[in-house]
């Protein structure tokens, strides 16, 4: 029998291959972990130190630093100079590249350390001026107050140049270094924050205007409804009108269906439609006088509803100095508390959404002269130079008439000349420095006077028991005309020809109900002389609230906190209704809408995460919308990019489009009924049959779950682009419960920013918590710690008194001169 032989040669080339193999294969993990040790050290040594002593130059005298169990810093200082420049100099030690990135969001810097992708969202804010708009805000500003944004900018700038060598980790990715923080830059977080807020109104006088020509204006009035028997106007008390059979809804549910329900689908996916797409980041504040507590005191109560960012959008800070003693929350990048307490008096925020900003179409000669009343005028030219990474330089000229920038190449579609004029540009004033020192009712509206934008709902609350309510903001007065639409720039017709003075804005002290509630929906009292906002939200969210305080129980902090994280939605639970009953009289329904009206039928209203009733009554919602307007409006473009400057179905986007879905199916008018249905019946049977037939629709309609079609999302914006880090460095996709209509008002990429309950009873007992953490430094114990009870509904002490904070302190560091 032969036998085969391996010749010597192959051997020892089988052996060199798997040596030199084995020995790439060590390079390989040795080049890994060093990448890892490297990774790490750099990441490791941007944390900041929180305990000992540090030499900072600039201070005048020590300032102390206690931080709590969630990195929460108490700071404490010998004059407000200090003070101010020791918060710039701790909120960097937490947050320096979140402040960057920020203000390069605000400014149009993004390009030069992210590249071209960049560059269109440069040029939008080159051309909006922020940057211009920030330093006339400055220069509206008393020169104390100067000198306090100055000395925290001086602040940061001691920690970025004290730390060149140890940068956050972000910076090193993108090969940068962060510049000296200004007293401009502060204003610039100021003004991004306008923007968010109170820059939107165009949008909808644009999208009114191209209905308006082709509906006429009869029936276009009915869907741009700006009023609703729902609204519940802040300052007017009125008859509680309830409907017997629903009083069950009135209890909150605690637990599992509260706030977050853990979605047992398989998977999580994004929604074949938009569930809520007309939801405009809001908010929630209110206060009950001790009438409605169990302690008898005030309680109140606070979420802003803003988009998710990574690490979240606020800083918890206590300040003190001297007489001053403040508490809460602060935008990075600037001085002061926000929203919070100080040892007398609470208040907080919602957004008003007034109209302060009108488009004006210029008329322009060849010799690129405008027209005014006054004859023709050459416009003011401002060069913009966008740095873009690894490419040239991009010039931008931005064209100034006397309204504002010509702001047409941010419009799709549009070639006509238009002017945006804005409140932003006429130097917003800072409330803050005075809020946060006021000490009762007076002065705080005497604080408040000088807030000039974002307009916004402010609660009240003090120690002595007393609430109230204000209204804030520059809001125009106009010649004629509510900004609902473009306007002639050539006249002066529809010209602004002041403001509407502070004392005749809405306010209330000391109501009679004890209840005070807003959530961005109608403020103004029957027959006010004056228009605040063109467009208000829709008022589910503030009746729901109202509805809950008024329930005559003793509240606590704790049902403040289940109110806050509420997701039972009215309107949603009333168009369920209507559809099961249109399902169950109309003829000829199939199987398939009669299986789905069997999942409403009996609803609960909750818009849980694990229930199959919210989305098929969300989505034959959409699909309703789609069949009453595509008719009217036209089909959407199939190239989602081009849908901006055609006139569709999908233009129609408002923020009371709720309140007239429900006066259609109230009402049922048949000028509205498209002409392929014979009754309204059959219009609701086939938006229901539309909503449960889609590709993405499951085979059993029980097991699809309303949390993986409506989850959130939060990543980090570098960290997040890299698959080995994402998953490690923000929550990513997760399911959630609640909608844009539920108390707890939630988006995809928006929420509640943080959620605060003040008791005036014992400032100890308050609570507070983000949505993330303190920390934007990814291996900091205090990045993510505040996730989970973020979003399982649960919250966190918030400590005041010297002896609270000095039990809740965790680290204790002093910057010393």
């Amino acid at each position: 029998m032969a036998t085969t032989t391996t010749p010597v040669s192959e051997i020892r080339k089988i052996q060199t291959f798997r040596r030199m193999a084995g020995f790439l294969l060590i390079i390989f993990l040795l080049l890994f972990l060093g990448a890892l040790a490297w990774f790490y050290s750099v990441a490791h040594s941007a944390l900041p130190q929180l305990d000992g002593t540090i030499k900072v130059p600039g201070l005048s005298a020590p300032v102390r630093v206690i931080r709590d169990n969630h990195g929460a810093p108490t700071i404490e200082a010998a004059n407000l100079s200090d003070l101010y420049f020791a918060q710039g100099y701790v909120i960097a030690q937490d947050r320096l590249w979140q402040m960057d990135a920020m203000r390069r969001f605000a400014a149009g810097e993004l390009a030069e350390v992210l590249g071209s992708a960049l560059i269109e969202h440069d040029r939008q804010q080159r051309i909006l001026g922020l940057r211009v708009a920030a330093r006339r805000a400055l220069e509206a500003i008393s020169p104390e107050e100067r000198s306090y944004f100055e000395a925290y900018a001086r602040g940061v700038t001691a920690y970025i140049e004290s730390h060149r060598d140890r940068l956050p980790l972000e910076f090193r990715i993108l090969r940068y270094s962060p510049h000296p923080w200004t007293a401009v830059d502060c204003m610039l977080i100021s003004a991004q924050m306008i923007e968010d807020l109170n820059h939107y109104p165009y949008k909808d006088a644009l999208a009114r205007e191209k209905i308006l020509a082709k509906l006429g204006p009869e029936l276009t009035a009915e869907p741009f409804v700006n009023t609703s028997w729902h609204d519940r106007p802040p300052t007017m008390s009125r008859p509680r009108l309830r409907n017997p059979k629903n009083d069950q809804e009135e209890e909150i549910e605690t637990g599992k269906g509260s706030s977050v329900t853990y979605s047992t689908s398989p998977a999580i996916t994004s929604p074949a439609f938009d569930s809520d797409p007309s939801l405009v980041m809001g908010s929630n504040n209110w206060v009950v006088s001790g009438a409605h507590t169990v302690s008898g005191k005030p309680l109140l109560s606070n979420d802003p509803h803003l988009g998710h960012q990574m690490p979240n959008l606020w800083y918890e800070v206590h300040l003190r100095s001297g007489k001053l003693d403040v508490a809460g929350v602060a935008l990075p990048g600037m001085p002061t508390v926000i929203l919070g307490h100080n040892q007398r008096i609470a208040w907080g925020f919602t957004n008003i959404g007034p109209t302060v900003e009108d488009l004006y179409v210029e008329t322009f000669d060849n010799n690129g002269q405008y027209l005014t009343p006054r004859g023709w005028k050459q416009p003011e030219h401002r060069k913009e130079i966008i740095h873009v990474k690894g490419k040239p330089d991009l010039a931008v000229d931005v064209v100034v008439t006397r309204h504002g920038p010509i702001i047409t190449e941010l419009i799709k579609g549009e070639t006509r000349k238009l002017a945006l004029r804005w409140t932003a540009y006429e130097g917003a004033r800072s409330p803050f420095f005075d809020l946060d020192s006021a000490q009762n009712w007076q002065e705080f509206r005497a604080a408040l006077s000088k807030f000039d934008a974002p307009g916004q709902n402010v609660v009240y609350a003090d120690v002595d028991g007393n609430i109230g309510y204000q209204a804030t903001g520059k809001i125009p007065i106009r010649a004629s005309g509510d900004g609902s639409l473009p306007e002639n720039g050539s006249d002066d017709t529809h010209e602004w020809t002041g403001y509407i003075p502070f004392d005749k804005l809405p306010s209330i002290f000391n109501p009679a109900s004890g209840i005070i509630a807003t959530a961005n929906g109608r403020i103004t009292p029957d027959k006010y002389p004056y228009s605040i906002s063109a467009g208000w939200e829709a008022p589910w969210r503030t009746a729901r609230i109202y509805r809950v305080l008024e329930s005559g129980k003793k509240f606590s902090a704790a049902d403040m906190l289940q109110l806050q994280t509420d997701i039972y939605s009215e309107f949603e639970r009333y168009s369920a209704e209507r559809f099961v009953y249109a399902v169950d009289h109309a003829r000829n329904s199939s199987a398939r809408s009669r299986q789905a009206a069997d999942i409403m039928r009996n609803w609960d209203g909750r818009m849980s995460a694990d229930s199959a009733a919210p989305i098929i009554a969300s989505r034959s919602r959409y699909e309703l919308m789609h069949l009453l307007l595509e008719p009217k409006l036209g089909a959407a473009p199939k190239d989602s990019s081009t849908q901006g400057g055609v006139l569709s179905w999908k233009t129609y986007k408002w923020g009371m489009e709720s309140v007239w879905l429900e006066n259609v199916l109230l009402h049922q008018p048949k000028r509205w009924l498209p002409e392929k249905f014979s009754n309204y019946d059959e219009l609701l049977t086939a938006a229901v049959e539309d909503a449960v037939t889609g590709k993405d629709a499951p085979k059993d309609l029980n097991t699809w779950k309303w949390g993986a079609y409506h989850p959130l999302e939060i990543k980090h914006p570098i960290f997040g682009q890299i698959p080995q880090l994402g998953r490690w460095t923000a929550p990513g996709l997760q399911p959630q419960s609640g909608s844009g209509f539920t108390v707890k008002a939630v988006t995809k990429h928006a929420g509640p920013s943080e959620r605060m309950t003040v008791d005036l009873a014992d400032l100890d007992r308050s609570t507070l918590n983000t949505v993330t953490g303190q920390s934007g430094n990814f291996l900091s114990p205090y990045y993510m710690d505040q996730w989970k009870a973020w979003y399982e509904g649960y919250t966190f002490p918030f400590p005041f008194s010297k002896q609270a904070v000095a039990k809740a302190g965790l680290h204790d560091l002093t910057l010393q001169p």
